[in-house]
């Protein structure tokens, strides 16, 4: 009975337009004082423990320097590498695209920052270039969302803290799965290509492919400096975080120069914001996980479900449906908050991998952040291509499709997301 209470109220509190972080923090608050008899203290003291975890620190590292990144000319630099390499294939900057995509993916922990990143460069020069623009919108927005997959990532990192699983194994069980689905991607951008005899452009020379590697080595080497330093057990998840914010800003400002110092407090704001964001609908989310742990609830349905026969097929099944339509309505940071403490010990129950059960759900929230009408990487692809979002929908039809086989090998095939934690870090 509590469950259905809780979850009307916030469903109610949603359907009326509040921001969700909102909506939580009010359907604890009215739910404690009306249905309960916890004390405020308890629920104070909830607040400030609740957030004081040693990975959430992660976060704010790795908005500052993804933030960097995305302003400091890093991602110009890849993209020119990348055309370098793949551009006189059929659908060439589609291909430059996706590499590109990848690479920025695995510095940035962001999609909408990685779409911005290299979408306003490359969407408007495949235009220009002679390609529709709706196979543009179609590739940068799909092969943004690597941004969430590849490590680092902050999605991840939220999942971690919800769940107490490894951000360390989640960041190395990302990698496959990110570099797999960024193959298929590109495959897929191939076909079209060369079924519609899109352009090509002339193939580079090996000069000016090592003069690109050249210029863009000190953004590649950020990927070492986070993934290796994690690997080698040189820092933590959390510190890898601070270093790559160190780095980003020493590259953006010193090396690369594209940004002033007079810009720095800007950069300092803009992720200020952005963090304290992220922070509020965590904070109101732990809230909402410590009603729900208190009244037994996820508890109650990991019983009901494990009660009703379904196995770990039907079950991965029905948690993929849920997170598809989820993905239509609600942003991922707050879908695994909400959703993730719910969840998790019936996945747990079933014998299912925590690990793989967060790359599943990290893959989820990537295909919902392209899909309508809240898909996020929608709106900034729009934005940038200026199409509207029903024609934007269509455009990204085939790299859906191809990322939806994609969660189905994900959700039925563990050693995909499994095989090199367990063989690195177990």
């Amino acid at each position: 009975m509590s469950g259905i209470i809780i979850f009307s109220l916030l469903l109610v509190l949603m359907l009326t337009g509040m921001p969700v972080s909102i909506s939580l923090g009010l359907t604890v608050l009215t739910f404690i004082f009306g249905f309960t008899e916890v004390p405020i203290e308890s629920v104070a003291l909830k607040l400030f423990t609740g957030i004081e975890k040693f990975e959430i620190m992660a976060i704010p590292f790795f908005i500052l320097a993804g933030n960097f990144l995305t302003h400091g000319g890093v991602a110009r630099r890849m993209i020119n590498f990348a055309t370098s390499m793949v551009g006189h294939w059929h659908g060439g900057l589609g291909l430059a695209a996706v590499v590109a995509c990848a690479l920025f993916a695995a510095v940035s922990g962001s999609s909408p920052a990685t779409v911005v990143a290299i979408g306003s460069i490359l969407m408007p020069a495949m235009v220009k270039a002679g390609f529709p623009k709706e196979f543009g919108a179609g590739v940068v927005t799909t092969a943004g969302g690597l941004g969430i997959l590849i490590p680092p990532s902050i999605v991840m990192v939220m999942y971690s803290v919800t769940t107490n699983t490894s951000v360390g194994e989640l960041f190395m069980a990302g990698v496959i799965p990110g570099f797999v689905l960024a193959c298929l991607l590109a495959l897929t951008t191939w076909w079209r290509a060369r079924k519609h005899n899109y352009p090509r452009l002339p193939k580079a020379s090996w000069g000016q492919r090592v003069k690109a590697l050249r210029e863009s080595i000190w953004g590649l080497l950020l990927i070492v400096v986070v993934m290796g330093g994690i690997y080698s057990g040189l820092f933590t998840p959390t510190e890898a975080a601070a270093m790559s914010a160190v780095y980003a800003f020493i590259i953006a400002v010193f090396v690369y120069k594209d940004l002033g110092l007079k810009d720095v407090p800007r950069m300092l704001l803009n992720s200020a914001n952005m963090s304290a964001m992220l922070l509020y609908i965590i904070t109101n989310a732990v809230l909402f996980s410590f009603v729900l742990a208190n009244e037994n609830i996820p508890q109650q349905l990991a019983d009901w479900l494990v009660g009703m026969g379904l196995g770990p097929i039907a079950f991965l099944l029905v948690v993929n449906i849920l997170l598809l339509i989820a993905g239509n309505f609600m942003e991922p940071s707050s879908i695994i908050l909400i959703l993730a403490p719910i969840l998790f010990p019936v996945a747990v129950k079933l014998g299912i991998d925590p690990v793989h059960f967060g790359i599943l759900i990290v893959v989820n929230m990537e295909i919902g952040m392209c899909t309508p009408p809240v898909g996020l990487n929608l709106y900034v692809a729009s934005g940038i291509a200026k199409m509207g979002m029903t024609e934007l929908t269509k455009a990204v039809g085939p790299w859906l499709l191809t990322m939806l086989g994609f969660l189905a090998v994900v959700t039925y095939w563990p050693p995909l997301s499994l095989w090199l934690p367990t063989l690195l870090m177990r």
